[in-house]
Protein backbone atom coordinates (compact mmCIF):
# COMPACT_ATOMS: atom_id res chain seq x y z
CA UNK A 1 0.00 0.00 0.00
CA UNK A 2 1.38 3.30 -0.35
CA UNK A 3 1.31 5.45 2.17
CA UNK A 4 2.18 8.97 0.57
CA UNK A 5 -0.97 8.64 -1.42
CA UNK A 6 -3.34 7.79 1.00
CA UNK A 7 -1.56 10.88 3.44
CA UNK A 8 -1.12 13.73 0.97
CA UNK A 9 -5.00 12.78 -0.21
CA UNK A 10 -6.27 13.26 3.18
CA UNK A 11 -3.94 16.53 4.07
CA UNK A 12 -4.79 18.12 0.57
CA UNK A 13 -8.39 17.82 1.32
CA UNK A 14 -7.96 18.74 5.01
CA UNK A 15 -5.89 22.00 4.08
CA UNK A 16 -8.60 23.11 1.54
CA UNK A 17 -11.41 22.29 4.10
CA UNK A 18 -9.82 24.07 6.59
CA UNK A 19 -9.16 27.05 4.74
CA UNK A 20 -12.67 27.25 3.86
CA UNK A 21 -13.91 26.98 6.92
CA UNK A 22 -11.29 29.58 8.35
CA UNK A 23 -12.43 31.82 5.90
CA UNK A 24 -15.87 31.88 6.91
CA UNK A 25 -19.49 31.25 4.75
CA UNK A 26 -18.46 27.50 4.07
CA UNK A 27 -21.55 26.01 3.73
CA UNK A 28 -21.35 28.63 0.45
CA UNK A 29 -18.89 25.94 -1.42
CA UNK A 30 -21.80 23.00 -0.86
CA UNK A 31 -24.13 22.92 -3.80
CA UNK A 32 -25.22 20.03 -5.05
CA UNK A 33 -26.35 20.99 -8.83
CA UNK A 34 -22.64 22.44 -9.29
CA UNK A 35 -20.77 19.20 -8.35
CA UNK A 36 -23.51 16.97 -10.28
CA UNK A 37 -22.56 19.12 -13.29
CA UNK A 38 -18.47 18.92 -12.93
CA UNK A 39 -18.67 15.10 -11.41
CA UNK A 40 -21.61 13.57 -14.33
CA UNK A 41 -20.33 15.95 -16.99
CA UNK A 42 -17.09 14.70 -16.86
CA UNK A 43 -17.93 10.58 -16.14
CA UNK A 44 -20.20 11.25 -19.24
CA UNK A 45 -17.18 12.59 -21.58
CA UNK A 46 -14.93 9.56 -19.78
CA UNK A 47 -17.72 7.00 -21.16
CA UNK A 48 -17.80 8.78 -24.23
CA UNK A 49 -14.47 9.01 -25.21
CA UNK A 50 -13.22 5.64 -23.81
CA UNK A 51 -14.96 2.06 -24.35
CA UNK A 52 -17.36 0.60 -22.04
CA UNK A 53 -14.90 -2.35 -20.46
CA UNK A 54 -12.50 0.67 -19.91
CA UNK A 55 -14.75 2.90 -18.07
CA UNK A 56 -15.81 0.16 -16.22
CA UNK A 57 -12.02 0.00 -14.96
CA UNK A 58 -11.87 3.49 -13.38
CA UNK A 59 -12.29 2.31 -9.84
CA UNK A 60 -9.74 -0.54 -10.34
CA UNK A 61 -6.92 2.21 -12.02
CA UNK A 62 -7.89 4.22 -8.92
CA UNK A 63 -6.81 1.16 -6.68
CA UNK A 64 -3.42 0.73 -8.48
CA UNK A 65 -2.04 4.00 -7.48
CA UNK A 66 -2.89 2.80 -3.84
CA UNK A 67 -2.43 -0.78 -3.33
CA UNK A 68 0.25 -1.39 -5.32
CA UNK A 69 2.73 -4.74 -4.74
CA UNK A 70 6.07 -4.53 -6.67
CA UNK A 71 9.32 -5.92 -4.93
CA UNK A 72 12.07 -4.32 -4.11
CA UNK A 73 14.68 -4.53 -6.74
CA UNK A 74 17.47 -6.44 -4.40
CA UNK A 75 15.14 -8.54 -3.02
CA UNK A 76 14.09 -9.69 -6.53
CA UNK A 77 17.54 -10.01 -7.29
CA UNK A 78 18.00 -12.24 -3.64
CA UNK A 79 15.22 -14.51 -5.26
CA UNK A 80 17.08 -15.08 -8.73
CA UNK A 81 20.04 -15.60 -7.21
CA UNK A 82 18.86 -18.67 -5.29
CA UNK A 83 17.08 -19.93 -8.20
CA UNK A 84 19.67 -19.85 -10.25
CA UNK A 85 22.29 -21.95 -7.01
CA UNK A 86 19.30 -24.12 -6.68
CA UNK A 87 19.22 -24.93 -10.43
CA UNK A 88 23.26 -25.35 -10.82
CA UNK A 89 22.99 -28.04 -7.64
CA UNK A 90 20.27 -29.91 -8.43
CA UNK A 91 18.71 -29.18 -12.22
CA UNK A 92 15.83 -26.85 -13.31
CA UNK A 93 13.21 -29.64 -12.37
CA UNK A 94 14.32 -28.75 -8.83
CA UNK A 95 12.29 -25.17 -9.48
CA UNK A 96 9.43 -26.98 -9.33
CA UNK A 97 8.77 -27.00 -5.60
CA UNK A 98 10.22 -22.51 -5.78
CA UNK A 99 7.05 -22.11 -7.99
CA UNK A 100 4.66 -22.88 -5.34
CA UNK A 101 6.89 -20.89 -2.77
CA UNK A 102 6.30 -17.29 -4.92
CA UNK A 103 3.24 -15.32 -4.86
CA UNK A 104 4.69 -13.34 -8.51
CA UNK A 105 2.68 -14.39 -11.44
CA UNK A 106 5.77 -13.30 -13.31
CA UNK A 107 8.48 -15.09 -11.44
CA UNK A 108 6.08 -18.33 -11.23
CA UNK A 109 5.42 -18.48 -15.30
CA UNK A 110 9.83 -17.88 -15.91
CA UNK A 111 10.32 -20.85 -13.84
CA UNK A 112 7.71 -22.68 -15.23
CA UNK A 113 9.08 -22.09 -18.32
CA UNK A 114 12.71 -23.30 -16.84
CA UNK A 115 10.80 -26.20 -15.76
CA UNK A 116 9.69 -27.51 -18.87
CA UNK A 117 12.78 -27.25 -20.69
CA UNK A 118 11.86 -24.12 -23.04
CA UNK A 119 14.37 -22.72 -25.13
CA UNK A 120 15.76 -19.30 -24.43
CA UNK A 121 14.03 -17.60 -27.40
CA UNK A 122 10.84 -18.75 -27.21
CA UNK A 123 10.60 -17.96 -23.48
CA UNK A 124 12.15 -14.42 -24.15
CA UNK A 125 9.32 -13.93 -26.70
CA UNK A 126 6.75 -14.81 -24.65
CA UNK A 127 7.85 -13.30 -21.47
CA UNK A 128 8.32 -9.79 -23.63
CA UNK A 129 5.06 -10.14 -25.05
CA UNK A 130 3.32 -9.98 -21.04
CA UNK A 131 5.46 -7.38 -20.73
CA UNK A 132 3.80 -5.14 -23.36
CA UNK A 133 0.48 -5.88 -22.64
CA UNK A 134 0.71 -4.88 -18.94
CA UNK A 135 2.67 -1.25 -20.46
CA UNK A 136 -0.37 -1.05 -22.65
CA UNK A 137 -2.95 -1.23 -19.83
CA UNK A 138 -0.93 0.71 -17.62
CA UNK A 139 -0.92 3.05 -20.53
CA UNK A 140 -4.57 3.46 -21.02
CA UNK A 141 -5.09 3.56 -17.60
CA UNK A 142 -2.92 6.56 -17.03
CA UNK A 143 -4.45 8.34 -20.09
CA UNK A 144 -8.45 7.66 -18.55
CA UNK A 145 -6.93 9.81 -15.75
CA UNK A 146 -4.99 12.02 -17.36
CA UNK A 147 -8.48 12.69 -19.31
CA UNK A 148 -10.32 13.27 -16.11
CA UNK A 149 -7.61 15.85 -15.13
CA UNK A 150 -8.66 17.80 -18.46
CA UNK A 151 -12.17 17.27 -18.32
CA UNK A 152 -12.83 18.64 -14.63
CA UNK A 153 -11.93 21.86 -15.13
CA UNK A 154 -13.44 22.06 -18.31
CA UNK A 155 -16.58 21.12 -16.71
CA UNK A 156 -16.20 23.55 -13.88
CA UNK A 157 -16.18 26.45 -16.86
CA UNK A 158 -19.11 25.24 -18.50
CA UNK A 159 -21.17 25.39 -15.20
CA UNK A 160 -19.83 28.57 -14.24
CA UNK A 161 -21.36 30.18 -17.79
CA UNK A 162 -24.51 27.98 -16.85
CA UNK A 163 -24.75 30.16 -13.91
CA UNK A 164 -23.67 33.04 -14.99
CA UNK A 165 -26.27 32.54 -18.30
CA UNK A 166 -29.07 32.21 -15.02
CA UNK A 167 -27.69 34.80 -13.15
CA UNK A 168 -28.17 37.11 -15.27
CA UNK A 169 -31.84 36.32 -16.82
CA UNK A 170 -32.71 36.71 -13.27
CA UNK A 171 -31.17 40.01 -12.02
CA UNK A 172 -33.40 42.05 -10.65
CA UNK A 173 -31.18 43.96 -8.15
CA UNK A 174 -27.43 44.82 -8.13
CA UNK A 175 -27.19 43.33 -4.80
CA UNK A 176 -28.00 39.69 -6.19
CA UNK A 177 -25.06 40.01 -8.36
CA UNK A 178 -22.53 39.00 -5.46
CA UNK A 179 -24.18 35.84 -4.81
CA UNK A 180 -25.27 34.89 -7.99
CA UNK A 181 -21.40 35.09 -8.83
CA UNK A 182 -20.61 32.83 -6.42
CA UNK A 183 -22.67 30.17 -6.97
CA UNK A 184 -21.73 30.51 -10.85
CA UNK A 185 -17.97 30.08 -10.02
CA UNK A 186 -18.40 27.46 -7.68
CA UNK A 187 -18.56 24.79 -10.09
CA UNK A 188 -14.99 26.16 -11.18
CA UNK A 189 -13.57 25.57 -7.52
CA UNK A 190 -14.53 22.32 -7.87
CA UNK A 191 -13.05 21.05 -11.34
CA UNK A 192 -9.99 22.69 -10.48
CA UNK A 193 -9.96 21.25 -7.04
CA UNK A 194 -10.53 17.44 -8.40
CA UNK A 195 -8.38 17.92 -11.07
CA UNK A 196 -5.63 19.15 -9.21
CA UNK A 197 -5.48 17.26 -6.28
CA UNK A 198 -6.71 13.86 -7.37
CA UNK A 199 -6.90 13.03 -11.07
CA UNK A 200 -3.37 14.77 -12.49
CA UNK A 201 -1.38 13.28 -8.83
CA UNK A 202 -3.05 10.18 -9.56
CA UNK A 203 -2.32 9.81 -13.08
CA UNK A 204 1.76 10.74 -12.14
CA UNK A 205 1.95 8.15 -9.62
CA UNK A 206 0.38 5.67 -12.13
CA UNK A 207 3.16 6.27 -14.50
CA UNK A 208 5.63 6.09 -11.77
CA UNK A 209 4.81 2.51 -10.68
CA UNK A 210 3.88 1.42 -13.82
CA UNK A 211 8.08 2.15 -14.81
CA UNK A 212 9.17 0.76 -11.53
CA UNK A 213 6.75 -2.71 -12.45
CA UNK A 214 8.45 -2.37 -16.09
CA UNK A 215 11.52 -2.87 -14.69
CA UNK A 216 11.26 -5.26 -11.79
CA UNK A 217 9.49 -7.76 -14.98
CA UNK A 218 12.55 -6.89 -17.43
CA UNK A 219 15.14 -7.74 -14.43
CA UNK A 220 12.85 -11.03 -14.01
CA UNK A 221 13.07 -11.70 -17.83
CA UNK A 222 16.70 -11.56 -17.66
CA UNK A 223 17.43 -13.45 -14.28
CA UNK A 224 15.19 -16.61 -16.04
CA UNK A 225 16.72 -16.37 -19.50
CA UNK A 226 20.45 -16.17 -17.45
CA UNK A 227 19.25 -19.12 -15.42
CA UNK A 228 18.20 -21.08 -18.60
CA UNK A 229 21.87 -20.96 -20.16
CA UNK A 230 23.41 -22.33 -16.95
CA UNK A 231 25.31 -19.37 -15.16
CA UNK A 232 26.13 -19.23 -11.88
CA UNK A 233 24.70 -16.94 -9.16
CA UNK A 234 27.40 -14.44 -9.61
CA UNK A 235 26.40 -13.68 -13.47
CA UNK A 236 22.95 -13.84 -12.98
CA UNK A 237 23.47 -10.67 -10.00
CA UNK A 238 25.77 -8.88 -12.52
CA UNK A 239 23.01 -8.81 -14.97
CA UNK A 240 20.22 -7.85 -13.18
CA UNK A 241 22.54 -5.38 -11.28
CA UNK A 242 22.92 -3.96 -14.43
CA UNK A 243 19.25 -1.99 -14.31
CA UNK A 244 20.20 -0.21 -11.10
CA UNK A 245 22.15 2.52 -10.53
CA UNK A 246 26.10 1.31 -8.88
CA UNK A 247 24.84 2.73 -5.49
CA UNK A 248 22.02 0.43 -4.80
CA UNK A 249 23.25 -2.07 -5.89
CA UNK A 250 24.41 -4.82 -2.52
CA UNK A 251 26.90 -7.91 -2.21
CA UNK A 252 24.41 -10.53 -2.75
CA UNK A 253 24.73 -14.04 -2.34
CA UNK A 254 22.44 -17.34 -2.58
CA UNK A 255 21.13 -18.01 1.28
CA UNK A 256 19.80 -21.71 0.41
Amino acid sequence: MDIATIVGLILGFGVIIASIAMGGGAMAFIHIPSMCIVVGGMLCAVMIHFSLPQFLGIFSVIKKTILVKVPSPNELIQQMVNYAAISRRDGALALEEQIRKTDNPFIAKGLQMLVDGQEEEKMRELMLLEIESLQERHSCGKKILEFMGAAAPAFGMIGTLIGLVQMLRNLTSPEDIGAGMAVALITTFYGAFLANLVFIPLAGKLGIYSKTEIMAMEMTLEGICTICRGENPTVVREKMQAFLAPNHREDIKANI
